[in-house]
């Protein structure tokens, strides 16, 4: 599988070579969903904690006799029928958190890049050199690599102007190739990886297999 290879202002300057087992792949929307909701619900804290009648304050007098008053019966102000009381069946703190075998990840992961690429939604620059580590120069960088909204730029981390130049940019992702996932991928507009980056995938897809 052969790609074109970019240089930042959007001309090409040759060709490289993609892995078919990464970029080559049939996507199956059924993995890629699975894959999708099991990283969703890892970011969930789960810490929403509401207080039952046992845990909140007053109560232990029962508000008034059982009979002639007129009023309905009553033995704590601590009821759920009470303003200020105890919440029934409320949140309580607990973890969201789902696994997903690791080859089921790889493969989630594969299907993903693949599906990208199958868009066109997948770009390779020989280098991200910026002159400065200023934010119009990383602007002009991405227009001219029709990256869209929200890219991502994957790199191994050779060029420190990148990270300084792209923190003001809305909607820019940086990461490296092995903190790579499903959904980072998935809700990328465009891919942007650099020619170390993508030797650097392979290695590792190489080394998991």
């Amino acid at each position: 599988m052969e790609t074109a290879v970019l240089n930042i202002q959007g001309e090409k300057v040759g060709k490289c070579e993609l892995p078919e087992k990464v970029f080559g792949v049939t996507p199956d929307k059924h993995l890629l969903h699975e894959a999708a909701k099991v990283f969703l619900a890892n970011q969930r804290i789960g810490c929403a904690c509401a207080k039952t009648r046992a845990e909140v304050s007053g109560g232990g007098k029962k508000p008034w006799k059982q009979k002639g008053t007129g009023r309905a019966r009553s033995g704590s102000n601590r009821s759920p029928l009470w303003t200020g009381g105890g919440v029934v069946f409320g949140p309580r703190p607990h973890s969201f958190r789902r696994e997903l075998p690791q080859f089921k990840r790889r493969m989630a992961l594969a299907h993903a890049l693949s599906a990208k690429l199958a868009d066109g939604a997948v770009v390779v620059v020989d280098k991200f050199d910026l002159p400065e580590a200023k934010t119009r120069h990383m602007s002009d960088a991405l227009a001219a690599l029709d990256a869209g909204r929200k890219p991502m730029i994957i790199s191994t981390g050779e060029n420190g102007k990148l990270l300084l130049a792209g923190r003001n940019v809305p909607g820019l992702v940086h990461c490296r190739p092995e903190n790579l996932n499903t959904y980072g991928v998935l809700n990328s507009t465009k891919l942007v990886i650099t020619r170390t980056a993508l030797d650097a995938l392979n290695v590792l897809w190489t080394k998991g297999e």
